[in-house]
């Protein structure tokens, strides 16, 4: 039996392939944002937070008032932060680091910080239709998510609906894909998931 070949694609090249479907759509996408041992390490982390019964209920609103709401939002999550010491999230902001940077010098964004948190949506969780920005603040500029999905079949729901002007444009969460766009601009929706959804969700942001 013949090996299997593994193509690697290089980083650069998936950057590119994320920003110019942004140019062209308002929403990028990149099937292999995250390659398949990283997206396997971070499903690992978030399987076991949630084990440990660490992940929280997730609210809208911003850090001075959070309203839970499960009619209205009914996922989990739980912050990354470098000071976890955790080598695969380390591994994921070594990664945005890069990514940031190759945005700043292609596409002057002027980006400054970044957040993240793990996302689990369990089976018949969903999330209304929103826009991520906040009223009081501006600071983020575009939402990414980068799927931990192995094996998602379309029957399994979940996708994020991303709302245009005049159609709907439904993505499947598949593993290590990413989706990036303007926070400020695009309302969108997780659709019921019939099985558990996970991703890694944030802001890439300019700090005031």
């Amino acid at each position: 039996m013949m090996p299997e070949i593994v193509m690697i694609i290089p980083l650069e090249q998936i950057f590119n392939q994320l920003i110019d479907s942004f140019i062209e759509n308002k929403v990028g996408i990149a099937e292999h944002f995250l390659n398949a041992d990283l997206a396997a390490h971070l499903k690992g982390n978030l399987t076991q937070l949630y084990k440990e019964n660490l992940l929280l209920s997730a609210g809208t609103g911003n850090d001075t008032l959070v309203v839970h709401d499960k009619l209205f939002r009914s996922d989990r999550i739980y912050w990354l932060d470098r000071k976890h010491n955790n080598q695969h999230e380390n591994d994921f902001f070594d990664l945005m680091d890069r990514f940031v940077s190759h945005l700043n010098s292609t596409c002057y964004t002027g980006i400054t910080g970044y957040e993240f948190h793990y996302t689990l949506y369990e089976k018949g969780s969903f999330y209304k239709k929103h826009l991520d920005q906040f009223r009081s603040n501006g600071s983020r500029q575009y939402s990414m998510i980068m799927y931990l999905n192995p094996d998602w079949k379309i029957n399994d729901g979940g996708e994020l609906c991303i709302h245009h002007l005049d159609t709907l444009q439904n993505i499947s969460p598949l593993n290590g894909k990413s989706v990036f766009f303007k926070s400020s601009e695009l309302a969108h929706e997780v659709l019921l998931t019939h099985k558990p959804r996970m991703s890694i969700t944030g802001w890439l942001k300019v700090m005031p």
